[in-house]
């Protein structure tokens, strides 16, 4: 990506994040990453260091003129040893801020709590956004050990729900005023209106309506669950999985079993303010999420959602969506949520609208900018520093 001159505050240069994840495939924490980093432009530069070197999607939907370098080494996947946190470290002096994210960035939050005050390492913020299917329903005991150890060397944690702030402070021992609880958010405004089943690869208007969901094809989002609820209806409703992963080759096998041979799948989409509103309803079927941003995008485009019982999103629709929301393993309540909103486009309008109105009112991402740029801001001594 290019470099542009740029002046942050009286440093007159740009403020130096170093970013440590697993992997910066195009999910939830990437799209709101993108929006926090695509906001700053200039006044930041990021060097991007990963567990999974080759897992860089996201990069799609960054702008191209942000200053962005990806780094090879040290290896941040490797088997945990003294000799690794050491490189990783050393690496993290000269940046004026680190930032981490979940589990796979964990041995940098290590190496950070070992060796900031003999390598004067900059602060770091770590931010956790929900689990695999290893740690979806309980976190490994050894994990929460080494977190605990961990994170004791952060500035802050940050969660953006309710169960994931409960976590932090009752398995993490986290301090409550060190856990941010800081929901994610969205241009809510660019998610309106109807949009052409042209602008999802694949799709062609048949007469049926389309259920869209867009996420990580990973055994936790739990798509085959999704592929046999909408199998029965599968006369009146398109199922449309947005996104890619290690799971496409079974959900695909899934759908053929069921005789769904039209399931459009046409991989990651970066910019679901043009597709979304494509859809007639959403659904998520995960076993585990926290806050989700498909949710949001899909609310924003004024769709009624069908969901199981997962992270906030009870509480994140609308009042009227509520008996929509049913217990993951529920298979036969979820298809007769499909069923009955299928069956009901007045309903479906009426639920759309309300879902609508509540994602202006409680997810619009300049709140969430703002306590970013607080925190982080905090975190380097200079609650402007972003502003």
């Amino acid at each position: 990506m290019k470099t542009r001159a740029a002046s942050q505050g009286s440093s007159g240069r740009p403020l130096r994040v170093l970013q440590l994840h697993s992997t910066f495939d195009l999910a939830g924490k990437e799209a709101r990453l993108a929006r926090l980093m695509n906001h700053w432009g200039e006044r930041m530069t990021h060097d991007i260091l990963l567990g999974e070197p080759r897992a860089t999607g996201a990069t799609a939907a960054l702008d191209p003129n942000l200053s962005v370098r990806f780094l090879s080494a040290p290896a941040l996947g490797a088997t945990t040893r003294l000799s690794k946190l050491y490189a990783l470290a050393r690496l993290m002096r000269g940046y004026d801020l680190i930032l981490s994210f979940n589990w796979g960035a964990m041995d940098g939050v290590m190496a950070h709590r070992l060796f900031r005050r003999l390598k004067r390492l900059p602060p770091l913020v770590h931010h956790e956004d929900g689990f695999e299917a290893d740690e979806a329903f309980v976190r490994q005991a050894a994990r929460n050990r080494y977190r605990q150890c961990a994170l004791q060397g952060a500035y802050a944690l940050v969660v953006p729900s309710n169960q994931l702030a409960h976590i932090a402070q009752s398995e993490w021992r986290q301090k409550a005023e060190k856990v941010h609880q800081i929901p994610n958010g969205i241009d809510v405004a660019a998610y309106a209106g109807r949009r052409p089943a042209s602008a999802i690869p694949g799709l062609e208007p048949d007469g049926r309506l389309v259920v869209g969901t867009i996420a990580s094809l990973r055994p936790v989002k739990n798509l085959r669950r999704l592929v046999r609820a909408v199998a029965p209806l599968r006369e009146k409703l398109r199922l449309v999985i947005v996104g890619d992963g290690e799971e496409r080759d079974a959900i695909r096998a899934e759908a053929a079993a069921h005789g769904m041979t039209d399931i459009v799948m046409p991989g990651v989409l970066p910019r679901p303010q043009d597709y979304v509103g494509a859809f007639d309803l959403f659904a998520l079927s995960s076993d585990s999420e926290q806050f989700p941003t498909a949710l949001m995008e899909a609310m924003a485009a004024g769709l009624p959602v069908v969901s199981t019982d997962v992270g906030d999103v009870l509480a994140m629709v609308s009042p009227d969506n509520r008996p929509f929301i049913v217990a993951p393993k529920a298979i036969d309540d979820f298809r007769a949520a499909l069923g009955e909103l299928t069956n009901d486009p007045a309903l479906r309008r009426h639920i759309g609208e309300a879902n609508q109105k509540r994602a202006l009112r409680c997810f619009d991402e300049a709140v969430m900018i703002q306590l970013y740029a607080r925190l982080y801001g905090a975190a380097m001594g200079n609650e402007l520093a972003f502003f």
